[in-house]
């Protein structure tokens, strides 16, 4: 980033707002105002533009973009007005001699000028909505999704098609853009090492298009794949078994019909129309199956932490998403080879094809390259064993990154490793980074995919939509031709809309590719020099997430991506836990001593001074993912220092900083977000070992719920330089204190108000927690017994008389800590209300409080699945005749459903006294809680309307239920998962029970987070209505 002094740009800037808003003094006013104060928010420092002294690299990326602050509007604004001119003269000189359509005396009209108006107002309207609610990602301060400022040169390109507004399923309807995507899918090629090149006969002509983005050429992929085989036997196409048909390669199948053509004489036509009635396009693909007697769905392989759109297309595609098999991720999120190779092997033995197996090329969530020379490593095995598949590759996100690639590499080449040579100088010196050598030589190795996914519009910086896919043979494509009779005509040029999934399609996505390819060049001094200084500002956020936190800190901060040193210390069969963490200390203090605070000319200069291998540049490359995407997670300490190993807890505090730090309601205004941040979920099914590991280096329990994880996609190349990216850290932090404390408040058990329901118990009471999740004071689920003095019982006794269906509470007339007093002295004062608030008696004195069930609550101990088949209850009581229960809550969300005084018959087996005084558990049998929860909000339960009211609720006084009791053979404060997984052995009788008039159903309270931001409605609607009112 360069830098300037503020004064140089407030004539810019005042000139800016009055040709963009073309508004009042009070929009160029502000933004006079603007730039006069146009500094920093932390710490006052001033935040502008000042050249960098020889960085023709970065001088060449910053002529590419608007600029964070439109420093580049005026070099805009003239090609826009270039643009119009030329759509005008268009006009002009089609037949001149038609006249004017539209005349002088219409336009000076009184409906004219207030149709004209009112369009006016509403664009001027929409104008300003877009720029209040947009988030600002053209700000080096956001770093969230993958979005950035787009081009120039794509912006333009995408402008000036539009108002054309070519449709690219033909020629005729798109002559030039129809060109434009031909080069754009040939650029693409060239830029992946595709050979382009007819008299190259060592390699097949690859062949690309553009798409409206990933999900369709992903789909497209999918549709277009065949299965190949590698055995080296030669038979008559007539004698091959079905398992050698299913495994053909990919170019014996591609060769069939030129082979068909040049040595049978049979043309390619009478080959489509005999083909129709045999297709999978006509017959569909169980039609297939079946005639084929395929009794194993083929399956398709990749990364279980695959992109949404895999198991979307498969299931588009007929495969459907269950066979598109996730592998297993290694700790760092990349495809793990040993479990593919394993999936491959189980394939084989069981003789069931697979379509493909795909290697993600940068990962959407970690940015992760899976090991491609690995996977065609594992073809080129299973192939000699008569197995074989497509190899694609997923480069969404990777693809452009092929551009820093020097056209000269050469895997394996020692002088892969080390750094770029850094040609600039001065104080807003952007040095360039390499990719690591694993990551260039993956890429490289796409070349050798038999097709390939790429997304301009990400890290190509062009607009939405923006896919492609390209195909290293481009016969590929004739496989998924698809032809309509108004498409095209006999003898016209080839029509691109015939290939694919889509029919109608933008020309201007082509020509925005083709123009931002073109300007910016696909090579290392174009978008490679671009995206190398890209990856270098991503390692030196990377170096913040590793090294931020010290153990002094209230948080600790833990990037995915191992550090060089647990990479090291993992591998060396030596290593013990303390070696571990002494490695690690010592690496994270070298990141902070050389590279946090220290400016990009002095990390340089400083290594200037270093051995190759100890060199600050090196290390910075191997810190983050492969490519640009940092996932990372915060954990919280309690006060005394104490790390928290509650899953649950630590997506709270990531979840609460990721909100402070984003958008998702009108009222929150973009403006005021100083920083930008998003985030992921490893879900355990998904993540697997992977998430594991990670919650282990976050110090939490490795349990099976999911993990909140941070991130954050960097494509602006400028916030490097004057200590920007310290400043947004030291933001971030600040938002990591604010809510560290809220954490704590919420964990740390501390006095509080506890509410108990009151039900009878003859001799003594029984109190039921109302229990709280999300609250450690009330974070678990305990029935007791207790005596009250003799005039409280009395109160209680007579009220409840006079209003039987009534639900009474007692509650701790003072703070009190349930284990550290009431618990442990066993008396307290307290309050007896109506479930309305009525107070019925002060000042009661309870005594002997014991607990039956004391069973914590927290996230590790509750179960991963809600009880399929019943539900189950705490049972407790003097007898059957006087007995109660209470809803085990296993899992949250939950609800709590208690009842006094039910009506239980034991018909099969008995009811020992002792069990039922100590607590048993009930299952009504035949309620599927599974199927009900989550339960809607307790208003809209006893609502009294609709389906869910009260007279509808199962759990109503009165309603009958089939149970079977067990004995609770768990201890009074044990705690799960698995405390509703009881046997036979454990099982008392069975019978029926019908609920008494008192019931208490609540899904509020035990849900309720005390600490979460108010609710702000969404009413993005009624911003649009604003629009439509300057149209009435």
């Amino acid at each position: 980033m360069w830098l300037t002094t503020v004064t140089c740009k407030k004539p810019f800037m005042f000139k800016l707002a009055k040709d963009t808003v073309k508004g009042t003094e009070d929009n160029a006013k502000h933004a006079e105002d603007t730039a006069e104060k146009a500094v920093d928010g932390v710490t006052g420092n001033f935040y502008t533009t000042k050249p960098p002294e020889d960085d023709e690299s970065h001088q060449m990326i910053s002529s590419l973009f608007l600029g964070p602050h439109a420093e580049n509007y005026e070099y805009f604004k003239s090609n826009i007005i270039t643009i119009l001119e030329y759509t005008r003269d268009a006009r002009l000189k089609y037949f001149p001699e038609d006249g004017r359509f539209i005349s002088e005396k219409v336009q000076a009209s009184t409906k004219f000028g207030k149709t004209t108006d009112k369009i006016g107002n509403a664009v001027k309207k929409a104008a300003e909505l877009l720029s209040r609610h947009s988030v600002p990602w053209w700000s080096p301060r956001y770093a969230a999704h993958m979005c950035m400022d787009m081009s120039m040169p794509s912006l333009l390109g995408y402008f000036m098609t539009m108002l054309y507004n070519p449709n690219n399923v033909s020629i005729e309807a798109s002559p030039l853009t129809m060109v434009a995507e031909i080069e754009a899918g040939q650029q693409l090629c060239e830029m992946f090492g595709y050979n382009l090149v007819p008299e190259n006969k060592d390699a097949p002509i690859g062949w690309g298009h553009i798409t409206c983005g990933g999900t369709v050429a992903n789909l497209e992929s999918i549709c277009t794949f065949v299965i190949e085989t590698c055995n080296g036997t030669k038979k008559l196409f007539k004698d091959l078994s079905k398992w050698e048909l299913l495994n053909l390669k990919v170019p014996t199948v591609l060769e069939i019909p030129d082979r068909l053509s040049i040595e049978y004489g049979i043309s390619s036509a009478f080959l489509q129309n005999t083909m129709k009635k045999y297709g999978i396009q006509s017959v569909g693909l169980g039609s297939l199956e079946r005639q084929y007697d395929i009794e194993k769905p083929i399956q398709y392989m990749l990364a279980s932490t695959r992109h949404y759109s895999w198991p979307k297309g498969g299931a588009i595609a007929g495969i459907g998403s269950d066979n598109v098999v996730g592998i297993a991720p290694d700790i760092e999120a990349r495809l793990d080879l040993k479990d593919l190779d394993k999936r491959l092997q189980e394939s084989l033995d069981a003789q069931q094809s697979v379509y493909a197996v795909v290697a993600i090329i940068g990962s959407t969530e970690e940015g992760a390259v899976d090991s491609l020379r690995g996977v065609l490593d594992l073809r080129k095995k299973y192939q000699a064993q008569g197995l074989s598949f497509v190899v694609h590759a997923d480069a969404a996100w990777g693809g452009y990154f092929a551009t820093m690639i020097p056209k000269d590499f050469k895997p394996g080449d020692p002088k892969n490793a080390e750094p770029p040579a850094q040609t600039g100088k001065g104080d807003g010196f952007v040095p360039d980074a390499s990719l690591r050598v694993e990551t260039q030589e993956d890429i490289y190795a796409l070349r050798y995919a038999d097709s390939i996914t790429v997304d301009p519009h990400k890290a190509g910086y062009i607009p939405y939509p923006a896919g492609a896919l390209c195909y290293r043979d481009g016969r590929m494509r004739y496989l998924i031709t698809w032809t309509s009779p108004y498409i095209s005509r006999a003898g016209t040029t080839e029509s691109i809309g015939i290939y694919g999934v889509e029919g109608s399609k933008p020309g201007a996505s082509a020509m925005s590719t083709w123009l931002a390819n073109r300007c910016i060049g696909m090579s290392t001094g174009g978008y490679g020099a671009l995206l190398g200084e890209v990856c270098f500002t991503i390692s030196r956020l990377s170096a913040h997430w590793a090294a931020m936190s010290t153990k002094e800190s209230s948080y600790i901060c833990v990037p995915l991506n191992l550090l060089p040193a647990e990479r090291k210390a993992m591998e060396d069969p030596n290593t013990t836990p303390e070696s571990y963490a002494k490695a690690v200390d010592e690496e994270k203090q070298k990141i902070r001593e050389r590279i946090l605070g220290r400016s990009n000319q002095q990390i340089i200069d400083d290594d200037a001074q270093r051995a190759p291998a100890d060199k600050s540049m090196v290390l910075l490359r191997a810190l983050g993912s492969d490519l640009n995407i940092n996932a990372f997670a915060l954990n919280w300490r309690y006060s005394d220092g104490t790390l928290n190993d509650d899953v649950e807890e630590a997506n709270y505090l990531n979840r609460r900083v990721v909100e402070a730090l984003s958008v998702d309601s009108p009222e929150d205004d973009p403006t005021q977000i100083p920083f930008y941040l998003t985030s992921t979920e490893f879900e355990h099914e998904l993540y697997g070992n992977c998430a594991q590991h990670f919650k282990k280096r976050l110090g939490l329990v490795q349990d099976e719920h999911s993990l909140m994880v941070l991130r954050n996609v960097l494509m602006t190349p400028f916030p490097t330089e004057g200590n920007f990216i310290d400043k947004m850290v030291h933001i971030f932090q600040e938002v990591i204190e604010k809510e560290v404390a809220v954490c704590r408040k919420r964990n740390e058990t501390k006095e509080n108000h506890h509410s108990f329901i009151l039900q009878d118990g003859g001799d003594k009471v029984y109190l039921v927690n109302r229990s709280m999740f999300y609250l450690a004071s009330r974070r678990r689920q305990l029935i007791a017994s207790a005596k009250l003095d003799d005039k409280a019982l009395t109160t209680f006794r007579d009220a409840k008389k006079d209003t039987p269906n009534e639900t009474f509470f007692l509650s701790t007339q003072n703070k009190e800590d349930i284990s550290a007093t009431m618990l442990s002295d066993g008396t307290f004062e307290a309050v007896i209300t109506t479930k309305s608030g009525k107070t019925i008696a002060k000042g009661v004195n309870v005594s002997s409080f014991t607990a039956l069930k004391d069973r914590p609550l927290n996230s590790k101990y509750r179960d991963h699945s809600y009880p399929s088949g019943h539900m189950p209850f705490y049972l407790y009581g003097s007898d059957e005749k006087s007995c109660h229960i209470d809803h085990m809550l296993l899992l949250a969300p939950n609800i709590q459903l208690s009842a006094s005084n039910i009506s239980l018959s034991i018909n099969t087996g008995s009811l020992p006294p002792d069990a039922l005084r100590a607590g048993c558990v009930l299952f009504a049998d035949g309620v599927e809680e599974a199927a009900m929860q989550p339960f809607l909000p307790t208003s809209e339960l006893v609502s009294g309307q609709g389906p869910t009211s009260a007279k509808n609720f199962f759990f109503q006084p009165g309603k009958k239920f089939k149970v079977t009791v067990f004995r609770d053979k768990y201890g009074v404060g044990q705690g799960g998962p698995g405390l509703g997984d009881l046997d036979y052995g454990d099982r008392l009788g069975s019978g029926e029970m019908v609920l008494g008039d008192e019931v208490w159903i609540d899904s509020e309270t035990v849900n309720r987070d005390p600490f979460k931001r108010p609710s702000q409605v969404a009413k993005w609607r009624e911003e649009f209505d604003k629009i439509g009112k300057e149209l009435d």
